[in-house]
């Protein structure tokens, strides 16, 4: 049977090919790697001969990537990425206890960011790293240990546990509410709706379960609920927004209830992480505390 490592160039002269083929240019890619340019020619040239395949063609000066040159240098960048991603994770935890979390932009800011600090205190050796994420995506593809997950109790390829349910609310400034008067709720279409990209239909969910008919519901449209609740607040219309996220504007009067008509979503906030990580174990004493902490929450 052929070894495995046959097939595992060492890393210099995948670098060397990664520079090349990302710059167009062994000049380039020399420059960035502190290397000559024949050392790098040499290292390509190395690469190919260990694999058996032409990576470039050489035209004069210039060299191109052959078709599998092209595919073989996006996964070696991916590659090269996730090398990089987890060194860094080591260098700046040593011991080993990262977990790096997909958020939802408000959810993480205005819901998570506040009581983190109680986690890291009670678990001194994790270090959580954050990124975000508005939808889900495939764990394989992903230097990511776990997620937030508004939705579906689905997550292909991962796992999931309830965090908390929602309740939504149309919420607008003092000032909108005067000069609008709602009484029902077909008087919300009198003013600007603003709707979320991810949540398309909420309106017409909360006006159909208000008695009124669930035809399409044009309005603005957002991709964050913070930014959505700004233009709430600067009287630019009325948003279905998440009660428990807009707790500090609506305890100030920045924004206050339309009609006082909440909706629960049919939705629900999941932690989400992939199959193989179950037992990792930053990911155990995070996913304890976060389920308590949203039940204490609710």
């Amino acid at each position: 049977m052929l070894s495995v490592r046959r097939f595992v160039p060492s890393l210099s002269l995948l670098m060397a090919f990664e520079a090349a083929a990302r710059t167009g240019s062994v000049t380039s890619a020399a420059r960035e790697l502190s290397l000559t340019q024949s050392a790098v020619s040499r290292q390509i040239k190395m690469l190919e001969e260990q694999l058996g395949v032409e990576l470039f063609h050489r035209e004069r000066q210039t060299i191109r990537l052959t078709g599998g040159g092209e595919v073989y240098a996006r996964e070696i960048r991916e590659s090269l990425r996730k090398i990089s991603a987890a060194s860094l994770m080591l260098r700046t935890n040593p011991l080993g206890g990262t977990l790096t979390l997909a958020i939802l932009p408000t959810f993480g800011t205005r819901w998570l960011a506040p009581r983190l600090p109680g986690f890291l205190a009670a678990n001194p050796g994790i270090t959580i790293n954050l990124v975000t994420k508005l939808s889900p995506f495939d764990f394989r593809l992903e230097p990511i240990d776990a997620a937030i997950h508004f939705g579906t109790a689905e997550w292909p390829g991962g796992d999931l546990t309830l965090l908390r349910s929602e309740i939504v609310i149309p919420a607008c400034s003092q000032e909108l509410l005067n000069f609008h008067q709602f009484g029902y709720p077909i008087d919300l279409k009198k003013a600007p709706l603003l709707h979320l990209t991810t949540r398309p239909k909420a309106w017409e969910k909360w006006f159909a379960m208000n008695g009124e008919a669930t035809q399409p519901v044009p309005g603005m449209l957002f991709d964050q609920f913070a930014t959505a609740a700004q233009a709430a607040i600067a009287s630019m219309g009325v948003g279905l927004l998440p009660q428990f996220l807009i707790e500090d504007e609506l305890a100030t009067g920045n924004l206050v209830p339309a009609l006082d008509l909440p909706m629960k979503s049919a939705e629900a906030y999941y932690l989400a992480w992939p199959h193989e990580r179950e037992k990792h174990p930053p990911l155990v004493a995070f996913r304890n505390w976060l389920v308590a902490e949203t039940a204490a929450d609710r």
